[in-house]
């Protein structure tokens, strides 16, 4: 209460780590513990994939034993066994007759090894599916997308459906090599060029004057959300698809950074920006995200492309991740806490050792300023999952009830070192973590190093021994 934790880790934040841990090496739940990891799970989403994997196949038959635990027949693998992959007549059967969860896992689980097979296998039953189960299904296509899945999609364009008409054509987009981003890269070349009148030095822009039935097979919504203008709602949409490898040339052979350093006519700037921010995500393409961006030491009002955390977080996921904690960092550093906590979920685990040391100074620096440690509980809450072990020993320091500042708040210092004592404690317990479940020396991961694994000694109704 009244804001303080108290210096013991909290052991249910460190929950989704450790079941991730687990299954890496292979570890399966002991029986004994299936419901209670199935309460957990039905209490949070973050827990659902991690903890049925763990459960396994028994833990997915004692789910249909319980309405509470009908989650776990919605959505991911939920541990289904699948067929081999050998045996076309019970892979049919159950793509024909299993629990969505079951089909979901089946379709992922052959796309990964044949993904011709896998589309086969859902064109086999694509007409009869309800709309929301084809959402859910051509929304599995993400993972390993390619040009031989265009044809799919192109068909999907027409589906009676407008969700899935939708997500076909993003599907579509994402493949810069398709004749959807082609078609897209046309009309969008039609609305953004140089002005001539400018010295070529400036971007004109034209929005389309009407969304006809063409734009609207390729995925363009006619109708905006409230609030939005038509014709800058259809320059959106026609930017967003379009291939960012096409700008260059079209824009006077200028690279990314030149490009969204350029002024833009008539008020167009956050429009035509925000669009190649979306296209930028949606492409993967790292150098325009970058280009976006900019400097981390720039003010954050003043980015070249988007002054949103929220747009700069998905950007920062399409970079390699040094270059993302990196940025993420010398942001930390220019303008502290308060407006990094979007940016810092998106890094690696663990934190890189510039990346947690930029936080721990900018901790430091707050708990010399007499600040409440509250204020800055979720970058403490995220240090604690994400900060490196290893920077143990320059916490250490840290958790010392310091002197008060003359203008600081009164206690904050107690708090402070009741919060740094509950950061080192811990990560010693997340080093510790790792190190019992990680595979004697020698002994690779995986189910044949796990001495605790639990056999199954008895039949799984309607599956096999495991």
């Amino acid at each position: 209460g009244g804001g303080r934790r108290g210096a013991a880790p909290d052991l249910t934040e460190l929950l989704p780590q450790w079941l991730a841990a687990a299954n890496t090496h292979g570890y399966a739940a002991p029986a004994p513990l299936l419901p209670a990891l199935l309460d957990a799970a039905r209490a949070r989403t973050d827990l659902r994939p991690p903890a049925l994997a763990f459960a396994g196949p028994r833990g997915l038959w004692l789910a249909r034993l319980n309405p509470e635990w009908k989650f776990a027949l919605r959505g991911g693998s939920g541990g289904a066994v699948l067929p081999a992959a050998e045996d076309a007549e019970a892979r049919r059967r159950l793509w024909e007759e299993g629990l969505f969860a079951e089909r979901i896992a089946l379709l992922t689980a052959v796309r990964a090894r044949d993904a011709e097979a896998a589309r086969a296998l859902l064109a086999s039953t694509w007409p009869t599916e309800r709309a929301e189960d084809r959402l859910m299904f051509l929304d599995s296509l993400r993972d390993g997308l390619s040009a031989a899945d265009e044809p799919f999609l192109e068909q999907a364009l027409s589906d009676r459906s407008r969700n899935v008409r939708s997500t076909a054509a993003e599907l579509l987009s994402a493949l810069p090599g398709s004749a959807l981003a082609g078609r897209m890269a046309a009309r969008a070349a039609t609305c953004v060029s140089m002005d001539r009148t400018g010295g070529g030095q400036v971007i004109s822009v034209e929005a389309p004057h009407e969304c006809d039935a063409d734009m609207q097979h390729d995925g363009v919504i006619p109708a905006p959300p409230g609030g939005r203008g038509e014709r800058s709602w259809w320059l959106g949409q026609l930017v967003e698809a379009a291939p960012l490898s096409g700008w260059p040339a079209r824009l006077g052979g200028r690279t990314p950074e030149e490009i969204v350093a350029l002024p833009v006519l008539d008020g167009w700037a956050d429009e035509l920006h925000a669009a190649w921010c979306r296209a930028a995500v949606r492409q993967r393409d790292a150098r325009w995200s970058a280009a976006l961006l900019g400097s981390p030491t720039a003010p954050p009002d003043a980015g070249p492309g988007t002054t949103s955390l929220a747009e700069r977080a998905k950007l920062l996921g399409t970079l390699p991740e040094g270059e993302r904690s990196g940025w993420v960092a010398a942001f930390i550093a220019a303008h502290g806490l308060p407006e990094a906590f979007q940016l810092l979920g998106g890094c690696a685990v663990p934190w890189s050792g510039p990346l947690g040391r930029a936080v721990v100074d900018a901790l430091d620096i707050a708990r010399d300023a007499g600040s409440y440690p509250w204020s800055f509980s979720g970058v403490m809450g995220l240090a604690e999952r994400c900060l490196d072990p290893a920077e143990v020993s320059r916490l250490e320091l840290l958790t010392a009830t310091p002197d008060e500042p003359e203008d600081g708040s009164p206690g904050a210092g107690g708090y402070w070192s009741e919060a740094f004592q509950r950061l080192v404690s811990t990560l010693r317990l997340r080093a510790l973590m790792h190190a019992e479940l990680a595979p004697a020396p020698g002994q690779p991961p995986g189910p044949a190093a796990e001495a605790p694994r639990e056999p199954v000694r008895e039949p799984i109704p309607g599956g096999r021994e495991a």
